[in-house]
């Protein structure tokens, strides 16, 4: 007799404390497999395809795409076991219903394996979703597990009834979502612009200037209300309040904490990068069997700092205040900050001080690639020890970057442009560049900071001076 699972929504790690439903890959009625992804969700660090555990029969799902659940919230429930292809059956906990002609799903290998995370499954090769439309297993069935939610029942089967009316929307990006619900707009009674009736956020923003230029009422206004121009709750409420939630939330969270803990200081240098840009060339010109990959400038200085910290190890450490200790760390994981649709995220390159710039620079491209398309894993985002912030693709020379907490240090490079220099003794033009370290002063001084912008300056001016870590 089959038996009703609920699966909740797992702790994605890294104290993520809540996620946001983007898009459902099941619907009610589907076959899933063991370890099948069921939902795509939202958090403060990544797009994250879930699993569930269970293999069975989808009987319900909890929760609308974009609604924010927390972390342990019910997600959806399997019936696991045997469904006979006919006469009434009684789920267990579940209800009851009759399913003449249903489909049978048959679960001889154990209903979980206890994963929640794609790419840790169980190695089950994964099976084609069927539809099964028993009366029995559709969205009333459902309605007898909804006591074990959070939801009321009621609320659970009529949010579930009128999804299955509307049926799906079709929106793949998250910022189009969100932009739609900050002018409470239903993107249902939008018509996509995109292949196949895709929304855009072209169509988004179209539907918004409507809204916006369409005649409003004028509001009667009540013996005691407030004049108009004074100050009160409607005034309050006419500016736009975006919440601070997701990726925007996680940074704002992140960036504060840095302030408040870490005594910070920044020095910076001006930097003759003429050589260096001569030597990406002669390395991207390059035919024949010494050809290869195009090396970014963004690789090379990524490669540059790893030998500067080798040089000043003090740099690639954090701080244990509880111990009060300095905490060196032996492998450098170079985060380098990207900004994306959904905000600014910093992917992290694994044990950098092994790598030369060309894996460098391949590891940057397809993370730089996950980022935009939003696919990062919550694992590629974490874990930093040093980070990279090439801020000068904004057009700016310089900046004093916050510290990305709990790391000890972040250099920071500005835009690459022609200036007046003087070179060997005359006055020239050359391409000069804008360096900034930005490091706590709790795990060295001014001499070893100084000491490290420099190497990495000199590294810049005579790109020769790598050879001798090679």
């Amino acid at each position: 007799m089959p038996q009703v699972l609920e699966f909740k929504l797992p702790d994605l790690g890294e104290g993520l404390t809540e996620a946001q439903i983007v898009r459902w890959l099941v619907e009610v009625g589907d076959v899933v497999a063991i370890d099948q992804p069921v939902v795509e969700v939202e958090t403060a660090k990544a797009m994250v395809e879930v699993p569930c555990p269970y293999g069975g029969v989808v009987t319900a799902r909890f929760g609308e795409e974009g609604t924010e659940l927390p972390v342990g919230a019910p997600l959806l429930t399997v019936a696991v076991g045997t469904v006979e292809p006919s006469g009434p059956q009684t789920l267990t906990g579940a209800g009851s219903g009759s399913g003449s002609g249903a489909a049978a799903v048959a679960d001889p290998e154990p209903s979980g394996s206890g994963n929640v995370l794609v790419g840790y499954g169980t190695g089950a090769p994964p099976v084609r979703r069927r539809r099964v439309r028993p009366e029995g297993l559709s969205a009333p069935t459902a309605s007898a597990a909804a006591p074990t939610a959070a939801l009321p029942a009621e609320a659970a089967v009529s949010a579930r009834a009128a999804d299955d009316v509307r049926g799906p929307v079709a929106v793949v990006s998250p910022l189009v979502r969100k932009l739609a619900r900050q002018h409470d707009l239903d993107l249902r009674q939008l018509a996509g612009s995109g292949p196949d009736g895709l929304i855009l956020r072209a169509d988004v923003e179209s539907a918004i200037r409507s809204v916006a230029s369409a005649p409003v009422a004028a509001p009667a206004v009540t013996p005691g209300a407030s004049p108009a121009g004074t100050a009160g709750p409607s005034a309050r409420a006419a500016g736009e309040r975006i919440p601070l939630r997701g990726v925007r939330g996680a940074v704002a969270d992140k960036l504060a904490r840095s302030r408040r803990e870490i005594p910070d200081a920044t020095c910076w240098v001006d930097a003759d990068a003429t050589e260096l840009m001569a030597a990406r060339a002669a390395m991207n010109g390059a035919g024949g069997p010494s050809a290869g990959p195009k090396v970014s400038v963004l690789a090379l200085l990524a490669r540059i700092c790893t030998a500067a910290l080798a040089r000043y190890p003090e740099l690639n450490s954090t701080v244990d205040m509880e111990a009060r200790e300095i905490v060196r760390l032996p492998e450098v994981h170079l985060g380098f900050a990207a900004q994306t649709e959904r905000g600014l995220v910093v992917p992290v390159v694994r044990d950098a001080q092994t790598r030369n710039a060309e894996s460098i620079g391949a590891e940057i491209a397809r993370l730089t690639e996950a980022a935009r398309t939003g696919t990062l894993k919550p694992a590629e985002l974490t874990g930093g020890t040093f980070t990279l912030n090439n801020y000068g693709v904004f057009g700016v020379d310089g900046s004093t970057p916050i510290i990305n907490h709990p790391e000890a240090a972040m250099l920071g490079v500005g835009r690459i442009v022609p200036k007046p220099w003087v070179h060997e003794g005359e006055l020239a033009v050359r391409r000069v560049v804008q360096l900034s370290l930005t490091f706590d002063h709790r795990v060295c001084d001014g001499g070893a900071a100084g000491g490290f912008l420099r190497y990495v300056a000199d590294c810049v001016e005579q790109p020769a001076l790598l050879l001798r870590t090679l």
